[in-house]
């Protein structure tokens, strides 16, 4: 028997607003989180906007010396974390601390960090550079300062998958607690990246879209027809994982059961999709076995739904070879119509949303869905929350590199 694990914490800053109260209501409201970009001038770059946090103050969190040393990806993984462990009524530091583990992730982490020592040393020389350039770009930094500040003395893990980093960090954290060696995992994933040189660089790769520079919340389009590419976006996001058992004894709230996770690699391309869809129907299918389900017993998916014409297409595609008819039955939304691509942090984000989907029985919806794909033809919410029970939700990342990876979480019941 698998020990049963639980959310029992979560937290969130993002681009719809710095806390998990501001999250959860621009998702119902259906409101893009899309803006031109402020952290430079992108005035001669092809796309000129993304999905900036618009109000995030590191003070709030960390001492302002040390939110100087640390990179922005960091310092917005530590504020979720702090959110998620508050959220779940537990005690900074924790309690038992050789029973509590960190899962963090990130897809590129403070490369920022690393561009300014780079610009300095090539300016000035190596006596400038800053001793900090090198700790403070690390992808493992996020977790390091999370475990410090709870003091988790467990296994400590840092994930870096791509996009599909949020959901995987999540899953490895459900095994720490199935393998028995934690009771409480702090699980997340962290991205603050908005800079010229990542821009430009998915700019060449021709992913991002580039006739929404003057209507950015209509840019990000998931499964419509006239989607271009995917909005770069920052954001973090934070889990408390429990083992039944543990969140039982203390009295936890518990907004679902972690019931089920699965990942799996296309091996096909770096960056575009298989187009038979093999290895995204591999990792749902996987997940809901591992969930101990059937795939009708699926109510509501968060799909990838990055907006770009392939991955969509694809996903769609990936969703009716797995769950034939009961695709067409399915509520499936895509929560980057909202917020863009928060790549590391996006699954997790995304698992927020579907936890928080099951605990209010409602539904995101996908905005800017205006003209109907004939190859993306189910049931994307379009526009507007639905109000609807949902019992079991599934969460689907796919990323570059050909990572997939997906959770199930249900109701929690007895």
């Amino acid at each position: 028997m698998k020990r049963r694990v639980v959310i029992t914490g979560l937290g969130a800053v993002t681009a719809l607003g710095s806390t998990l109260a501001q999250y959860w209501e621009g998702l119902v409201q259906g409101r893009s989180g899309i803006r031109k970009i402020t952290q430079f001038d992108a005035s001669a770059l092809p796309c000129q906007i993304a999905g900036e946090i618009p109000d995030f103050n590191p003070d709030q969190y960390m001492d302002r010396k040390e939110a100087r040393r640390v990179s922005r990806a960091s310092q917005i993984a530590l504020a979720s974390a702090i959110q998620a462990v508050a959220d779940a009524g537990l005690p900074t530091p924790l309690l038992d601390q050789e029973r509590s583990s960190v899962v963090f992730g990130t897809a590129v982490g403070g490369l920022e960090k690393f561009d300014e020592g780079i610009s300095v040393l090539r300016a000035q020389g190596h006596e400038r550079v800053n001793p900090f350039t090198v700790p403070a770009g690390i992808p493992n930094l996020s977790a390091f300062l999370i475990a410090r500040q709870f003091q988790c003395l467990g296994p400590n893990s840092t994930i870096v998958t791509a996009c599909a980093t949020g959901t995987q960090t999540v899953g490895e954290a459900a095994e720490f607690i199935r393998r028995g060696v934690a009771d409480v995992v702090i699980a997340g994933g962290t991205e603050a990246l908005i800079r010229d040189f990542s821009i430009a660089g998915f700019c060449a790769m021709r992913a991002l879209p580039v006739n929404y520079n003057d209507n950015p919340e209509a840019a990000s389009r998931p499964f419509d027809a006239k989607r271009e590419g995917f909005i770069f976006s920052e954001g973090a996001a934070a889990l408390v994982i429990e083992s039944l058992e543990h969140a039982q004894a203390r009295g936890a709230r518990i907004y679902a059961e972690l019931a089920g996770h699965a990942s799996s690699t296309d091996a096909f391309h770096v960056a575009q999709p298989d187009p038979e869809a093999a290895g995204p129907v591999r990792a749902m299918r996987w997940a809901i076995n591992d969930a101990g389900l059937k795939p009708e017993e699926i109510d509501y998916i968060n799909a990838y739904g990055s907006s770009t014409p392939l991955n969509d297409s694809t996903e769609t595609r990936a969703i009716k070879a797995l769950f034939g008819e009961h695709a067409y039955k399915l509520a499936i939304s895509s929560t980057k119509s909202m917020l863009g691509h928060a790549m590391g942090a996006s699954g997790a984000l995304e698992a927020i949303a579907c936890a928080l989907a099951i605990t209010h029985g409602i539904i995101p919806p996908t905005i800017n869905y205006e003209n109907p794909d004939p190859e993306c033809d189910l049931d994307y919410v379009p526009n507007k929350a639905r109000q609807q029970p949902v019992n079991t939700a599934m969460s689907n990342s796919f990323g570059l590199g050909g990572q997939n990876a997906c959770l199930v979480l249900k109701r929690f019941q007895e």
